[in-house]
């Protein structure tokens, strides 16, 4: 696994003797804030844009939140380009790819990841989920609660306690949806784009049994009535190994009478056509699972 570069600060370089200055200032160095660089060359993913972020605010008190705080602490939710996000308790000069709030954050809304100030999970999932869509807010909360273990009902209780909060209203929506057994933000929106598109919401990460009641599968969505799976592939599937393992996991529910379909990114861009499909799908198992009648 490739190595990721490390942002760090120039004065601290120039000052350890690690860089001259006509090296710093040369074309081998991308300046991403003031006073922080990255080797050029790579382009910054928002891990790396929000590790530069912490850099720059650091020694005023900043702390990560958002997406940044998110991703940080292992639930990466955040949309392709979404900017690093800090909170500091002063003004700050704003910067291009940086987004600043203005706040104090302590006790149990702080966490620490390699050495760095996070907002922690249930405080991250309070603020995203007071201003993102409602989808995004959904994908935050399921991803935060997932690795914070928290219940996502947990932020009603916050709700209630400050309820003057920006957002709070809409959290009752956001909270009604989510459902942090989903195990990545794209299963959340399938899930959600089914339930979206009227039809029945269905199990997250369903355990098949067979017979003797061993679990033989766990899928991302089922309809156990029907014995309809349906599993979300992302880009791991492509490699073939994966591919063999799914098809013969496919195989081995279809022994039980179980159907899988398997969607992709494609499908959760053309919203319409991937509802009408599993629509035909349920019909379809529905009047299968019938009992015939003599």
């Amino acid at each position: 696994m490739a190595v990721r570069p490390a942002p760090f600060r120039g004065t601290e370089a120039l000052a350890a003797g690690r860089l001259t200055r006509a090296r710093l200032y040369g074309p081998r160095y991308r300046r991403l804030y003031p006073d922080v660089y990255l080797p050029a060359g790579s382009e910054p993913d928002l891990a790396t844009l929000s590790r530069a972020a912490f850099l720059l605010v650091a020694d005023r008190g900043g702390v990560l939140a958002g997406y940044s705080a998110a991703i940080l602490l292992g639930a990466d939710c955040a949309p392709p380009g979404a900017p690093a996000e800090v909170l500091v308790s002063m003004n700050a000069r704003p910067h291009p790819g940086l987004r600043i709030h203005r706040g104090r954050v302590g006790g149990a809304d702080l966490a620490m990841v390699d050495g760095i100030r996070v907002t922690s999970p249930a405080r991250t999932a309070w603020d995203l989920a007071r201003r993102l869509p409602v989808v995004d807010a959904v994908v935050a909360l399921d991803a935060l609660a997932r690795v914070g273990g928290f219940a996502p009902a947990d932020l009603l209780a916050r709700a209630s306690a400050e309820p003057r909060c920006r957002g709070v209203r809409r959290l009752v929506e956001v909270v009604a949806q989510a459902d942090p057994r989903a195990e990545s933000p794209p299963e959340t929106r399938l899930r959600l784009l089914l339930r979206g598109g009227g039809l029945p919401v269905p199990e997250v990460q369903y355990q098949v049994r067979d017979e003797y009641g061993f679990v033989l599968a766990r899928v991302d969505l089922a309809y156990p009535a029907i014995r309809l799976a349906i599993e979300y592939d992302g880009a791991g599937h492509l490699d073939p190994r994966r591919t063999l393992r799914d098809r013969r996991r496919d195989l081995e529910l279809a022994d039980l009478g179980w159907d899988t379909m398997r969607l992709g990114a494609d499908d959760l861009d053309t919203p319409p056509e991937t509802v009408r499909r599993v629509s035909r799908r349920l019909e379809q198992r529905s009047a299968l699972m019938q009992p015939v009648r003599g």
